[in-house]
């Protein structure tokens, strides 16, 4: 457990102005945080001191206040949670517990290789320590006296590096993908251009009879809307941490098909049953599409096949305060 008293502050770092559903997840944290009982701020880095607006305003519902980094108080007594994406700030702080919160394992390994080591370390140093900025990665995720998961495949990510003090919290989806009235009765196959769509152009090229709709330029009522009439939703992407798709997807009604690759390979992060997983091989093509078929033509009987899975999702809000309260042992 991680102790707090009564004068700790948390301080959550977000890029301001954000609206994805790493910066969500950040804003979710701080609006339960204070429900409980501590003192929690979304701390914003990145912003223009000219454009205030740093809430965007899907997130003013979880937030009523916030602070900018320079405002961070750096004592032992208080802690701040980064982003995988902001590491190279951890040497910033000397007296202030610091944990990292893994939402995408790909993002890290994205951000933090040989560029980001020359900016950080100069050329020579980076050179000495090895091209991949193997170098840099190490020194600066060792420097975090917590880590916080968002998924399993995080997890097994830290795991394999011999990382300490771990810690489950995951997240949950907006509530407004759980309103009940959804009809599911067209035959829409959807798919996030964004993600895997190498790959997902192939089996749409070679089944030109579905009625293939990105998922793009929605809000979320629009997406919801789409997701409650439509019958699949296909994600052949990277999966770096546990995506909100697939899940708000599946709530929706919507038969789920995914490959394997980052946490879309662990039951415990996309917990659909085994046959709707396939490797993004060009021989699995025909096997995606059969399945594909199937959910269409028999979609009373595929999409039953999601209800514990759907369960589950309906249950992430409680288990991230039940995690919350495990994680921090406060004495307010």
């Amino acid at each position: 457990m991680i102790k707090m008293v009564e004068n700790s502050i948390l301080y959550i770092l977000c890029p301001a102005y954000a609206k994805t559903g790493g910066p969500e997840l950040l804003h979710q944290l701080v609006f339960k945080l204070n429900q409980v009982g501590f003192n929690a701020f979304i701390t914003y880095y990145e912003y223009d001191i000219k454009n205030e607006n740093y809430t965007p305003k899907d997130f003013k519902k979880y937030v009523t206040s916030f602070k900018l980094v320079e405002e961070i108080i750096d004592n032992k007594e208080n802690l701040i949670v980064f982003p995988e994406i902001y590491l190279e700030k951890v040497n910033s702080y000397k007296n202030v517990r610091k944990v990292l919160w893994w939402m995408s394992v790909d993002n890290y390994l994205k951000n933090y290789t040989v560029k980001k080591s020359i900016e950080y370390f100069g050329f020579l140093r980076t050179i000495k320590n090895g091209f991949l900025g193997k170098f840099f990665q190490k020194n600066l995720i060792y420097k975090f006296d917590y880590h916080f998961c968002q998924s399993y495949y995080a997890i097994s990510f830290l795991n394999k590096k011999r990382i300490q003090n771990i810690f489950y919290l995951s997240d949950y989806i907006n509530e407004e993908f759980f309103d009940n009235n959804h009809m599911n009765n067209e035959n829409n196959v959807l798919y996030n251009p964004k993600k895997g769509y190498k790959f997902t152009k192939k089996i749409i090229n070679c089944a030109p009879q579905f009625n293939w709709i990105p998922i793009q330029n929605l809000t979320t009522s629009q997406v919801k809307s789409l997701l409650s009439r439509s019958k699949v939703y296909i994600d052949f992407g990277n999966h770096p941490g546990k995506d909100r798709f697939p899940r708000e997807a599946c709530t929706c009604g919507c038969c789920i098909i995914t490959g394997k690759k980052g946490s879309a390979k662990y039951f415990e992060d996309v917990s659909i049953p085994e046959e709707f997983k396939f490797e993004n091989k060009k021989e699995n093509i025909q096997f995606i599409i059969k399945k594909i078929d199937e959910c269409l033509n028999d979609y009373d009987n595929a999409t039953k096949k999601f209800t514990d899975y759907r369960k589950k999702i309906e249950k992430e809000q409680i288990k991230f305060e039940e995690d919350i309260k495990k994680i921090f042992n406060s004495s307010i």
